[in-house]
């Protein structure tokens, strides 16, 4: 008994530890892909910040001698990415820099160095709408050519990653994305760099692996230079000198983890077991980057899921072993006290089986051997009346026989309801491959409704017949057949059940041979319907394929239709490069989930305008790529026409929906396909250059238009608001071209309540949160102006109509001649239309008692000198309005 427990227990303990370590080494691997992908996506940041940017610098879309558009350029791009990145720079060939950084308490700072500051690097505050503040720290002289960085992206003439350099201000290790510019000559224009901190990588490596009582590390391939560990050890040091040093492996804790990476080294594992002062699993991962070749190192100790086990096994076996120790000296005592008795109990016993029932054992004490005794004599005289009372005592067996078959029976129904309570489908085979049994679970999900309809019937005809597309199933290429009839487990998750009515479903199951005194006697198979598991997959997958907003192909996609595309058959392969216009502006201004319709609607009209067999992809937050095989230059001329014709009447918000499209035709192999999207791409360029301002003008207009539409009173106010300021440049002696900007100003000052709702513009009874909303305005009417070149020195104007001559305005609060001149102008022309307005008398009257109420903010709300000039003006005008 006690070798039957050990070797029950040994097997349990064996199979069990064969699992646990399965186990923990899937951990290790599950673990350190986990970290690879998020080492690649925090990689991926700085490289995707390049690669929207280069474009706009490279291309001289942002001038750089601007500086409120550069300063904006770069505040904008670095507050996006403020969580990700903590810099964002120009170096340019001649030694001038331009960017914005993130200092030690977050805050973003502009950065300038040219002949403005001396040769010196002056570091700026950052106002509201991103432009430069005041000049908050003043550093010497400096040169961006000198930095690692720039000279890295020099030597490669291509965008890559630097090696990793201490940061002296943010004292941490930093780890740059450097893109060289290069104008049409082929000529060093300067340098793009996107600069991260790695200070949070140890920490989140720390709290990855800490529940699994593992380890990680990262570190340079090439020189075993630490990058971040979990260990909390230093990635780098500073010498006696004050010289900055970088730790290589050596100088972790951990000298297991030390050793595991020579394995690594010497015998290129990337996944293994390590023996030594622990036990431990090994994955190793590799990262690639231009620039980067990091190693990700995961260790997970052997005995996480086996040391509480292991314990009380040994536990166990400690007891086991004293119980028998003390079993053995108790019976060598006992067994002399014992003995005489015992061979009485013997003769008597020998004379029993010899057919004398007569005898009795001689009880000579009451221990455990003479209750035997009694025992034994209480047997032998039922022994005798049985033999006397045979019928009576056939009687009772066969009552006692009753009860057992009438056990066993209620121990199968017991058996048949717990296989019924199983939500996995259980059924069972004998050789000849007929069902013997199933459970309830087996019937549902076969469509069934009783054992009967399949007791009996051979199970690979009924349900395993065929594969999916109707292709046959041989009996003895049967994974089911071969578990019965070769004694080998099977399992399988990519075949298919049929059900009675003649569907199949997605399946997985597990078949095992049915042993019995040593031979198989048939199979008991489990499976599950995986359908709907299935189909999770195969939308997982066609969303890793597949633009989620629009259901066109995405950019990974796209890499590999352009490879299999690329064929002489294909040719002439034409590529149209599409990008939105007023994209920004309707995410800014309308907020993203208009700017989410805007992409939406464009690749419907795409999709419209192209054929079926063309390749539409989204590459971009704004770019689109069409590639059109067997297609002739002037054939996809006519598709371009059906795209701009489809973006005609389109709109979204109060924004007309417009694109800029590029075209080029590969007609030779000998041509390389990326250069003609390069073509495709920089004809696009052309095309948004060349049209920009109608572009601009249209989205503007329609704005406007869109605006009157709503509340046709906004369309009169303008229009008044407009001539007022017309005849009191007139009255100021303005010049035509001053008068101009003053009338268009007017027009366009209230622009910003495109964003309120109809309710909001026409009700005067608002709630504060109502007129919080209204107060807005003027924000949101400045930075729609500011997205415009021919509206952008208007923008100051309609930002500060609203502010009051003794400071109590909105939005910066500024008072007096703080106030730009013809914001002054525009908010008494703006107040007095208003009041005139409100007013129900005959025009003369109105006119007067209007002025009278305006008369009485003078010189609180309103400059009083221009008030002055303005009453005098409408005093002397009698059609001063449009009714």
């Amino acid at each position: 008994m006690v070798a039957a427990i050990g070797f029950i227990g040994l097997m349990v303990f064996s199979r069990w530890h064969s699992s646990a370590k399965k186990t923990t080494q899937a951990i290790a691997e599950e673990v350190n892909e986990h970290l690879y992908s998020k080492i690649s996506s925090f990689l991926q940041v700085p490289e995707q910040i390049n690669e929207l940017n280069h474009k706009i610098i490279a291309g001289g879309i942002l001038k750089l001698e601007n500086d409120s558009d550069r300063d904006k350029f770069f505040a904008g791009v670095l507050h996006s990415y403020q969580d990700k990145s903590y810099s964002f720079s120009y170096g340019t060939v001649l030694g001038d820099y331009f960017g914005a950084q993130c200092n030690k308490n977050g805050t973003i700072e502009i950065i300038r160095k040219d002949s403005s500051t001396n040769g010196e690097s002056w570091f700026y505050s950052v106002n509201e709408d991103f432009t430069a503040g005041e000049v908050i720290q003043k550093n010497g002289p400096y040169d961006p050519r000198t930095n690692l960085w720039y000279q890295t992206a020099v030597e490669t003439q291509k965008p890559t990653f630097t090696p990793i350099y201490q940061n002296p201000i943010m004292e941490d290790l930093t780890l740059s994305f450097a893109c060289p510019v290069y104008n049409n000559n082929g000529e060093l224009e300067g340098v793009i760099g996107t600069h991260i901190l790695l200070n949070n990588i140890g920490t989140f490596l720390k709290d990855t692996v800490s529940i699994y009582e593992g380890s990680a590390i990262i570190l340079e391939k090439e020189s075993n230079y630490l990058v971040a560990n979990s260990l909390g050890d230093a990635n780098f040091r500073f010498s006696e000198e004050g010289t900055w040093l970088r730790n290589n492996i050596s100088a972790i804790s951990d000298p297991d983890l030390q050793k595991a990476f020579e394995t690594y080294q010497t015998e290129g594992l990337n996944d293994y077991f390590y023996r030594g002062k622990e036990n431990l699993y090994i994955n190793v991962r590799q990262v690639q980057k231009n620039g980067i070749n990091w190693v990700i190192i995961t260790s997970i100790p052997e005995d996480y899921l086996l040391s509480s086990f292991s314990k009380s096994i040994i536990l166990a076996i400690i007891l086991v072993i004293v119980f028998l120790a003390l079993l053995f000296v108790l019976y060598t005592v006992v067994t002399g006290k014992i003995l005489q008795p015992i061979r009485q109990l013997l003769l008597v016993t020998d004379a029993f089986s010899s057919g004398d029932l007569s005898k009795r054992v001689t009880v000579s004490r009451k221990d455990e051997i003479g209750k035997i005794s009694e025992s034994f004599n209480k047997v032998a005289d039922k022994m005798q009346d049985l033999v006397i009372n045979l019928e009576s005592t056939v009687k009772e067996r066969t009552e006692e026989l009753y009860l057992a078959n009438f056990a066993l029976e209620e121990n199968q129904n017991r058996l048949e309801m717990i296989l019924n309570s199983t939500a996995e489908a259980i059924f069972g085979v004998d050789l000849k491959g007929n069902l013997t049994f199933c459970n309830q679970s087996c019937l549902i999900i076969l469509g069934y409704e009783s054992q009967d309809e399949l007791l009996g019937k051979n199970v690979h005809v009924v349900i395993h017949h065929s594969h999916r597309d109707g292709e046959i199933i041989k009996t003895e290429d049967c994974k089911i057949f071969q578990a019965y009839t070769l004694g080998e487990k099977a399992n399988s998750d990519s075949e298919v059940f049929w059900r009675k009515d003649g569907s199949f479903f997605e399946v997985s199951y597990h078949a095992y041979p049915q042993v019995q005194n040593g031979r198989i006697i048939g199979a008991v198979v489990t499976f599950m319907d995986i359908t709907a598991q299935k189909l999770k997959e195969a939308e997982i997958e066609y969303l890793s394929y597949h633009d989620s907003l629009t259901g066109l192909i995405n950019r990974r996609c796209f890499e590999e239709y352009r490879k299999k595309i690329d064929t002489k058959n294909n040719l002439p392969l034409s590529v149209i490069f599409a990008d939105l216009n007023g994209l920004k502006m309707t995410n800014d201004v309308f907020g993203h989930s208009a700017g989410d319709e805007l992409i939406k609607k464009s690749a419907s009209i795409l999709k419209q305008a192209c054929r079926h067999d063309d390749i539409i992809a989204r590459i971009g937050g704004d770019e689109f790529i069409v590639l059109l095989p067997k297609t002739e230059r002037k054939f996809a001329e006519r598709i371009i026409e059906r795209i701009n014709a489809g973006f005609e009447d389109a709109r979204i918000e109060a924004i007309k929906c417009s694109i800029s499209l590029g075209l080029d035709t590969k007609v030779d192999m000998n041509q390389k396909l990326d250069q003609i999207i390069a073509n495709a791409e920089n004809a696009m360029y052309r095309d948004k250059t060349v049209n920009r301002v109608a572009t601009n003008n249209r989205i503007l207009d329609t704005i406007i238009e869109t605006l009157h539409a709503r509340n046709p009173k906004e369309k009169r106010h303008s229009q008044n608001v407009a001539s007022l300021c017309t005849q009191m440049g007139i009255a100021l002696n303005y010049s035509e071209t001053d008068i101009k900007i003053l009338s268009r100003v007017g027009y366009l000052h209230d622009i910003g309540k495109i964003v309120l709702n109809q309710k909001i513009v026409e009700n005067q009874d608002l709630t504060k949160e109502e007129k919080e909303q209204v107060r807005l305005h003027p924000v949101v009417g400045y930075r729609i102006l500011n997205l415009f070149d021919d509206t952008l020195d208007l923008a100051d104007y309609v930002y500060n109509h609203h502010e009051r001559w003794d400071g109590s305005g909105y939005p910066k609060g500024l008072k007096g001649e703080e106030i730009p001149l013809i914001s002054r102008i525009i908010t008494i022309a703006d107040a007095f239309e208003r009041i005139y307005f409100k007013l129900d008398d005959p025009p003369k009257e109105r006119k007067a008692k209007a002025i009278e109420t305006f008369e009485k903010d003078v010189g609180t709300y309103f400059d009083p000198l221009l008030s002055s000039i303005f009453i005098q003006m409408v005093k002397e005008f009698d059609d001063f309005v449009y009714e």
